[in-house]
């Protein structure tokens, strides 16, 4: 038998507070703030803007870097940490909860 951690797949709008170097530092979620407990981890990965068929002018920006953050919250000092990946679309300002884990 194989041990898989609990994963909720949600792509919710979450507001995200970050601190002034860019991490991110805490979660707002269903009107709960979880804290950054943890060091997080930040990657991209690219749309397939061949299927969305995004069209835009020359300048107007990055249409197909995808920005996630993994996050390791809790809602206090004593809660269990829990692990949140966030998604940001190309030219987006909102981020989604992808998925939320234990």
């Amino acid at each position: 038998m194989t041990a898989v951690a609990n994963e909720t797949t949600l792509d919710v709008e979450v507001n995200v507070r970050f601190t002034a170097a860019g991490t991110p530092l805490a979660v707002r979620h269903e009107g709960r703030i979880w804290a950054v407990a943890a060091d997080p981890v930040h990657w991209f990965t690219r749309d397939a803007w061949w299927n969305t068929r995004r069209t835009a002018a020359v300048g107007s920006g990055d249409l197909v870097s995808i920005e996630y953050w993994q996050l390791q919250v809790r809602l206090g000092s004593n809660s269990a940490l829990r692990t949140f990946t966030l998604r940001r679309e190309p030219l987006s300002t909102q981020w989604l909860l992808e998925s939320i884990s234990d």
